[in-house]
């Protein structure tokens, strides 16, 4: 048996894997379905936002200089609602109740706050002296019209499609998010409601891929399970480059004699095959290809449902974000104390530890295991919400502080710090 490929360093096979990486071709989205997008071009605004002087207080629009010295009572001849502005030109002498957001009526330049305002039936007496321009939001104040609102490469968020549906833009350039297909592939595996026969074990593998894509915001498409055979192999890839952006694969990439994944990519491949072993654990065998003429590419995971989850996390995810258009950096990275050793050996490889991290009244992460670390054992990795990130050698003491790559953000709140 040959070796799977050339030993890389994982920040290199994230390299290799991103370079041969496009985002996905832009399409017109409505707003409605922007939301976790990113922008393809960027939105520039087609008018003023106020197009109108407004109330930015709910008040008496007057003009400042009637109330000069401080105190001046006038006569409220109209009023200015949201939606429903004034016809009246405020003159001498003058005021309109007015409410926050209403357009301010000609003549008035300056809104005296309810707070500094009595009103008498038909009179208003002011308290409190006002400059032009007082308690005014003016036309373009917060985007003149010609703006470039929005960069190509933003990642839409909730306050982004405010703004874009303030400008009266109804949908705007975007890359689509990725529609993700996932396959299994193995001998060994079976799901419900088959019962495993002998040497057989449920399929982990494909719900944990499909729920990973999921949870990092892309589509899935769930292929099933193939058989350790060629022509099958072969036969679901080409089946699902007419309808996925990207396939996932787990299993079959490894030095065993049933590990097919190679051959049937050499043959499908419209250039090189990148085969590899990314020197961390769990996680080593990798590969991924492009399939010809489709243009899909296939990323091939390990059988392992540890290693395949942190491949995932390592390098799938940032992938799939690239495709998306995203800049495709890992998850963030924070400086933590450990509060127990935690051992390894050295072995030339990165250790991804599955560990709890938690954080103390002073913001400081702190870890411990969560658990079994070998790469079958699937319920530690449950249980935790971070990897730690073990350089080679012996791993680290009780108290020492090391790198951890959060995998669960909401559960830890600290600064982050790049890998």
């Amino acid at each position: 048996m040959q070796r799977p490929g050339e030993w890389v360093l994982l920040a290199d096979a994230r390299a290799r894997l991103l370079a041969e990486l496009a985002p996905l071709a832009a399409v017109d989205t409505p707003i409605g379905d922007a939301l976790g997008r990113v922008l393809a071009a960027e939105v520039v605004a087609p008018r003023d936002v106020p197009p109108f002087a407004a109330s930015a207080m709910d008040g008496y629009a007057v003009r400042a200089l009637d109330v000069v010295d401080g105190t001046a009572t006038l006569r409220i001849v109209d009023s200015s609602g949201a939606g429903r502005p004034s016809t009246r030109t405020v003159g001498p002498g003058e005021a309109v109740a007015i409410a926050t957001g209403g357009a301010l009526p000609g003549g008035a330049d300056a809104v005296c706050p309810i707070e500094h305002a009595v009103a008498d039936g038909a009179t208003v007496t002011l308290t409190d002296s006002l400059v032009p321009g007082a308690h005014v939001r003016p036309v373009g104040s917060d985007t003149p019209a010609g703006t470039a609102v929005f960069a190509r490469g933003t990642l839409l968020g909730p306050a982004h499609i405010g703004v874009i549906a303030s400008l009266g833009v109804a949908s705007v350039q975007t890359h689509p998010v990725p529609k993700v297909g996932v396959l299994a592939t193995g001998d060994e595996i079976v799901s419900p409601p088959d019962v495993p026969g002998p040497g057989q074990i449920y399929d982990a593998n494909r719900p944990a891929m499909l729920a990973a894509c999921r949870a990092a915001g892309v589509d899935t498409v769930d292929l099933g399970m193939v058989a350790d055979d060629r022509g099958a192999l072969e036969a679901a890839l080409v089946a699902a480059s007419r309808h996925c952006d990207v396939i996932l694969t787990s299993g079959g990439v490894s030095v065993g004699v049933a590990d097919h994944a190679k051959e049937v990519l050499g043959h499908l491949a419209a250039g090189a095959v990148q085969w590899m072993e990314v020197r961390i654990k769990p996680g080593k065998p990798f590969g991924f290809a492009v399939l010809a003429p489709s243009g899909v590419p296939v990323l091939c995971l390990p059988g392992n449902p540890v290693s395949a989850l942190v491949v995932f996390e390592l390098l799938v995810r940032p992938a799939l974000h690239r495709l998306a258009g995203r800049p495709g950096h890992p998850r963030r990275v924070e400086t933590a104390v450990a509060d127990e050793a935690l051992p390894r050996h050295a072995d030339g490889k990165l250790h991804a530890l599955r560990v709890v991290a938690t954080t103390d009244a002073e913001g400081t992460v702190h870890v411990r295991s969560a658990g079994g670390q070998d790469s079958h054992q699937l319920r530690a990795l449950a249980g935790a919400n971070a990897l730690a990130l073990l350089d080679d050698g012996s791993g680290v003491a009780k108290g020492d502080r090391l790198r951890v790559l959060v995998i669960e953000p909401d559960t830890v709140e600290t600064p982050a710090v790049r890998p």
